[in-house]
């Protein structure tokens, strides 16, 4: 596939190295206007550069969009104007799919939505958005590091910590499936991340201290799976977030009308009058810098339930996180942009974390695959991949029973939905057309897994 990416900050250039894996077998170029960014990306991704204005015809014609089978516009946030006329243009020179970052929760709105459509752009991705539905999602799951719903809740995949008092810690996975074998298959462990590695599991796979441990399970094998690891969810009443750029803004939106009350502590003084007067009453602003444990105890940091951090530091959202967990806050969640720090926050007792590259990846990687995917996801702790497919008559996939169609060995189906039914995946289970079916896939197998969807 050849695909033009406009962009080199932080998102175009995670989504050149993904999208150029050998796996993926990918014609990438790049267009940006510093040298500088463009340099740098081809030193640890193999993609052909294009120095020059994005939103230049002359620009977007040597980087070949008239040839595209996809066009991306990430470049960063305060260039939205920009992104909207290079995927216009890139539109009209050729390019068959066309996606677009924007900044602006206006351009969402089913019927703007639909003005940008007759445009020629096919999908406009805000990340600040999606992050802070990420967040109220995790604040409403307490018991998980993360959890991704399909079909609304008919099954859902979580991940869950292993802390030292977990029952299944030294246990074998067939052990652990023992344990329920007198009840309906409820769930099933699809994957372990240890160490920076994700494995697949097998049956004599042991469970250590401290893996991420990947489950998925039917809406009624929710409650029995968090009372056998001695997970509970957690009521949250009240909020502090430090940070209070636009992912703040939007997570305190969605929950000031949930919650008793929010506390923002934003540096910048200009930006805390904005807040106050775009927020609801029982949402307070506090002038200050977050990293400030004084000013964080000042402010009452232990009577709140849980702590967000949001500000541009990575590494101040891992440690004023871990200061917060120290002073008693039951869940705490970190905005973590540098990939490496992510499973570093995680090992340092952040209770989960955020990162937009990983989320607007799965977007995009979408568009490389077959017209049957629903939707992709990263999650974080893994390198993994979780697709939903619509399952089409005639397609690999519904000729026999899964132990027989020799599906790639790194990635695993969990469930599937058939009408108002939901069910696990076993090896003697027989996917039919029209199911909606839950795959968690590691990279190097996404595109052996897509064939059998086509």
């Amino acid at each position: 596939m050849k695909i033009v990416i406009s962009g080199a900050g932080e998102v175009g250039s995670h989504l050149a190295k993904m999208l150029s894996g050998e796996a993926n077998n990918n014609d990438i170029t790049v267009i940006d206007s510093n040298p500088d960014r463009l340099a740098t990306l081809t030193e640890c991704a193999d993609v052909i550069t294009v120095c020059g204005n994005p939103a230049s015809i002359e620009t977007l014609k040597r980087a070949g969009t008239d040839k595209a089978d996809l066009f991306i516009a990430v470049n960063p946030s305060t260039s939205q104007n920009v992104n909207i006329v290079c995927s216009v243009l890139a539109k009209r020179l050729g390019s068959k799919k066309v996606t677009c970052r924007i900044n602006n929760e206006e351009y969402l709105a089913y019927d703007n939505k639909y003005l940008f459509s007759e445009m020629g752009i096919d999908l406009l991705f805000y990340p600040e958005k999606i992050a802070a539905g990420e967040i109220v999602d995790l604040l409403k799951r307490t018991a998980s590091t993360e959890a991704m719903e399909f079909g609304r809740g008919k099954l859902q995949i979580s991940v869950y910590k292993l802390e030292e008092d977990s029952p299944i810690i030294d246990k074998t996975l067939l052990e652990f499936s023992r344990d329920f074998e007198a009840q309906e298959l409820k769930f099933r462990v699809v994957a372990i991340s240890r160490n920076n590695e994700t494995i697949i599991p097998k049956v004599d796979t042991k469970f250590r201290y401290h893996d991420l441990v990947f489950i998925i399970s039917r809406r009624d094998g929710t409650a029995p799976l968090m009372e056998y690891l001695g997970k509970k969810d957690i009521e949250i009443n009240s909020l502090m977030i430090v940070g209070g750029g636009p992912v703040a803004e939007m997570v305190a939106k969605q929950m000031c009308h949930q919650l008793d009350r929010i506390k923002i502590i934003e540096e910048d003084k200009k930006r805390c009058v904005e807040l106050s007067d775009k927020l609801e009453n029982n949402v307070a602003v506090v002038n200050g810098d977050g990293r400030n444990t004084d000013l964080l105890i000042e402010e009452a940091i232990r009577s709140f339930d849980a702590f967000v951090a949001l500000t541009e530091s990575s590494e101040t959202n891992i440690l004023t996180c871990v200061a917060a967990k120290k002073m008693g806050i039951s869940r705490t969640i970190a905005e973590v942009e540098n990939l490496e720090y992510i499973r570093l926050a995680e090992d340092m007792g952040v209770d989960a974390v955020i990162n937009k590259k990983l989320i607007t990846a799965g977007r995009i990687f979408k568009f490389t695959l077959s017209d049957k995917v629903r939707f992709v996801k990263y999650m974080s702790g893994t390198n993994a991949e979780v697709l939903e497919y619509i399952v089409a008559p005639n397609t690999k996939i519904t000729q026999s029973p899964l132990k027989e169609i020799s599906f790639p060995k790194d990635a695993v189906i969990g469930g599937v939905i058939r009408g108002n039914d939901s069910f696990i995946a076993v090896g003697d289970t027989v996917i039919e057309a029209y199911d909606r079916v839950a795959v968690f896939a590691l990279p190097q197998a996404v595109k052996e897994v897509d064939k059998f969807f086509k």
